[in-house]
């Protein structure tokens, strides 16, 4: 049967993280995720997950300045890149979160892509035990990010050489930028870090819009696919108003 795990930085936002961990292991997810929770001691997440029992997949390096949504790809800031990648790993060092999500920001062009590999193996080097992740960005929720494609990402991964860099596969965002998404898994199975899911085009529950998730899950299942998949979509009321897809999509993947 198919796992998944709550993003927390989208699911029970009204509650403080802690307990949001709490009420995604009594929804029945596996594990959870969160985006940036540097504002909650490390301590507390670290007790609500051996409380539950839950495993925290990953964090994600922090945006930067306001309006700014990563920094790893930005030429002249490589000492504030590798600052909030230290801070990541830090943070995921206490907690036993297993990924970072390594944010690379609004930038283009070759030396964007030069700053992007430094960094990328600078965290990779810095964090040799857990795995880093680099996410494609959509272009209509994120213009000018300097990650959005599949493939860019597979040709970044193999300039930085390192066997701890994956690639985070957001199935709502490559299906708007790419489509195609189950050979897109197959082709990229090798590098593939962790996979994330959200109804396009509306980012809500994924029982809606033009992804037919139960092909998907059934797919990456008869593949040996097994690790917890990324609930990250943004609720259209209540969190636990639309869990309905869970055993829908669980079950459709045994």
């Amino acid at each position: 049967m198919t796992e998944f795990s709550a993003n927390l930085g989208f699911l029970w936002t009204e509650l403080d993280l802690p307990d949001a961990i709490r009420a995604a292991k009594g929804a029945g997810f596996s594990a959870v995720e969160m985006h940036w929770p540097y504002e909650t001691p490390a301590s507390e997440i670290r007790t609500a997950l051996d409380e539950t029992g839950l495993p925290l997949l990953g964090i994600n390096t922090v945006r930067g300045n306001p309006g700014e949504n990563g920094l790893s790809a930005l030429p002249g800031r490589e000492a504030e890149a590798r600052a909030a990648i230290d801070q990541a790993i830090g943070y995921a060092r206490e907690t036993g979160a297993r990924s970072v999500h390594v944010m690379a920001g609004f930038a283009q062009g070759d030396a964007a892509q030069t700053t992007f590999i430094e960094n990328l193996r600078y965290a990779c080097d810095a964090g040799p035990e857990l795995i880093m992740l680099i996410e494609p960005l959509n272009r209509h929720d994120a213009p000018g990010y300097f990650l959005q494609g599949s493939d860019q990402a597979a040709e970044i991964i193999a300039g930085v050489g390192r066997d701890n860099l994956k690639l985070m596969f957001d199935c709502y965002h490559l299906q708007i930028m790419e489509g195609d998404l189950t050979r897109r898994l197959d082709k990229h199975r090798d590098i593939i870090g962790h996979i994330q899911f959200a109804s396009v085009p509306a980012r809500a529950e994924p029982d809606e819009g033009e992804v037919q998730y139960t092909h998907l899950f059934e797919h990456l299942a008869r593949t040996g696919y097994t690790a917890p998949l990324g609930a990250e979509y943004k609720p259209r009321g209540q969190t636990e108003a639309g869990l309905g897809w869970m055993s829908a999509l669980s079950s459709a993947a045994r």
